[in-house]
């Protein structure tokens, strides 16, 4: 189970010592149905290559550490870590249960100590005061808005990351089996010179490019349980790729689905743990721009009875890092393939609709419930709409959330985003049937709601009511009716206030009692809502054909594939 078994060995710690790098697969789906695909996909290409990193034994401040795991390092030399399984408490892969708020013993020993970022993680000021200079700070953000790995694209002087190449043959394989990609020139994936605007010719410089890998060593140090004493450069080895990059530090790209009408699916590996989680690129080629679905949990609480990441229970949260990781390599996915096209012609040219065009939408709408992990949700947010960093506009950034208790609005209402709230229905019998974890009355739900709305700018009193339609269970037109006079309450009471009605017809999750209503019925519910004067719109299923729609997304293989 653990790929990095060999490489572990290498930097001198025994294969059970790795075992702290827990390795598996999780199922992955929507905390309040998001976009799936189906099983008939296959997954495709595999791009987690290994780069031998500096040795682990100039990480030796072990703050944070169990005081089992203190002795152990105490004693280790550098040439072995020779520990049994009985010397260290190892973490319980198995979800932590459906409300359970307990997080796992390697999630309470980081918390401990200082949290350490990677520059995704960072501010731009703080980023700025690690590399000493706003400047070079710019020029790492130029290449992570556009999914370049700057550790890479600076190591040379030739200026390229080697990273796309592997990306680019394994979409290829997954959404046109028939085109090969033996032949393919990773030169045409660079033909765009003006790829990172007006500082394309800046560069980093080797001195900022070493405080860059001191930066990245130090989060590798800290997500190993182990911290670097003193802060001074790191010292690297003569070869080129003992290098700290995005791909061996925060997470790697493990393999990839592409769906017929360009849907494509990310499986991202967590390179603390070996958890993995999945995001979604969603194109939308007539409006010229992707939106991608990013997860902020390994699995969810809540337990959603029509969602499959809800039979996952709560594994952990992601970082602040492990979120934007998703929109990196979302971007470098977009750029990848755009630039691929660009450069096919004659009989080898893609079709026009497997282009990527570039993310411009974002929707917390994967696995996990953001009012859960709201420490990691906000700075992440604030990242994404900062005009120096990756840049989106506020209304382009949506936050989903099941509202677990009424304060969850208030706490998600920090983020210069939008809300979605995952209602499902009015009724507050139903909505405990549909959302078990329920503590909650929508009446006092919906107070916490208007008091965050009220506080907010005008342009974000917005809020999106979304509801799973399942046959015979919440889509009659009382339903419908219940849900317009609920929406027509919120605007009443938050001046200046806008409720949009989102239906997501059921997406099938193997359950025997669920089923998706007919095309007639939901639009009735449709028209009954909006004859009440709300709008509503009916969700265009995505991805569903590759178990990628709303509610869809889980990993169905057990371990990740050699």
């Amino acid at each position: 189970m653990l790929e990095n078994s060999a490489f572990m060995k290498k930097i001198g710690i025994s294969l059970p010592l790795s075992l702290f790098a827990l390795s598996g697969v999780i199922h992955l789906s929507t905390s309040c149905v998001a976009f799936g695909f189906c099983s008939q996909w296959q997954w495709s290409g595999h791009f987690d290559q290994q780069r031998q990193l500096p040795s682990l034994h100039r990480c030796t401040n072990h703050i944070g550490l169990s005081r089992a795991v203190r002795q152990i390092a105490a004693t280790a030399t550098e040439s072995s870590l020779l520990i049994s399984c009985q010397d260290v408490s190892v973490q319980d892969n198995t979800p932590s249960g459906i409300g359970d708020d307990n997080e796992e013993i390697s999630q309470q020993a980081r918390t401990e100590a200082k949290t350490i970022s990677s520059p995704l993680g960072f501010n731009l000021q703080s980023l700025s005061n690690e590399l000493k200079g706003s400047g070079r700070a710019a020029v790492v953000w130029d290449c992570l808005r556009t999914g370049i790995d700057p550790n890479l694209y600076y190591s040379t002087p030739y200026k390229k990351d080697v990273s796309d190449h592997p990306i680019a043959q394994a979409w290829i394989a997954a959404s046109s089996p028939s085109t090969s990609s033996s032949n393919l020139d990773i030169s045409s994936l660079w033909q765009d010179e003006g790829i990172l605007g007006r500082r394309q010719g800046q560069g980093l410089g080797t001195a900022a490019w070493k405080k860059l890998q001191n930066v990245m060593h130090n989060y590798f140090c800290y997500n190993n349980g182990l911290m670097q004493i003193g802060n001074s450069d790191v010292e690297l080895q003569q070869d080129r790729e003992a290098i700290y990059t995005i791909e061996n530090t925060i997470a790697s790209l493990s393999q990839m689905k592409v769906s017929p009408d360009g849907t494509t699916k990310l499986l991202l590996k967590m390179k603390n743990d070996g958890l993995e989680v999945e995001s979604v690129i969603i194109p939308w080629m007539d409006k010229g721009f992707s939106t991608l679905c990013v997860s902020s949990q390994v699995g969810c609480k809540q337990g959603c009875t029509f969602c499959a990441t809800g039979r996952m229970g709560k594994l952990r949260s992601l970082t602040t890092d492990e979120i934007l990781v998703q929109f990196y390599y979302a971007s470098k996915v977009c750029r990848v393939i755009s630039n691929l096209f660009n450069a096919q012609s004659g009989d080898n040219c893609i079709a026009d609709h497997y282009v990527l065009p570039k993310v411009d939408n974002v929707v917390f709408m994967g696995m996990g419930e953001p009012a859960d992990n709201v420490d990691a949700v906000v700075p992440a947010v604030n990242a994404l709409v900062d005009p120096r960093m990756f840049g989106l506009a506020q209304s382009k950034v949506t936050i989903s959330t099941v509202a677990p208790d009424p304060l969850a609005f208030a706490k998600l209402g920090q983020a210069p985003a939008a809300l979605a709230w995952s209602v499902h229905a009015v009724d507050d019998s139903l909505r405990r049937r549909l959302v078990p974890t329920t503590r909650h009355s929508m009446e006092e739900l919906k107070k916490g709601l208007v008091q965050a709305l009220s506080s907010r700018s005008n342009k974000l009193r917005r809020i999106m009511l979304e509801v799973a339609l399942i046959e015979g269970v919440n889509d009659s037109d009382e339903d419908a009716e219940r849900l317009a006079t609920f929406s027509q309450s919120i605007m009443n009471e938050v001046a200046g206030s806008k409720v949009v009605a989102n239906l997501i017809p059921y997406n099938a999750i193997d359950n025997a009692i669920y089923r998706t209503p007919s095309v007639e019925r939901v639009l009735r519910f449709q028209k009954i809502v909006t004859d009440c004067g709300v709008l509503c719109y009916v969700r265009t299923t995505r991805g569903d054909d590759e178990s990628a729609a709303c509610g869809q997304l889980a990993t169905k293989k057990k371990r990740v594939i050699e």
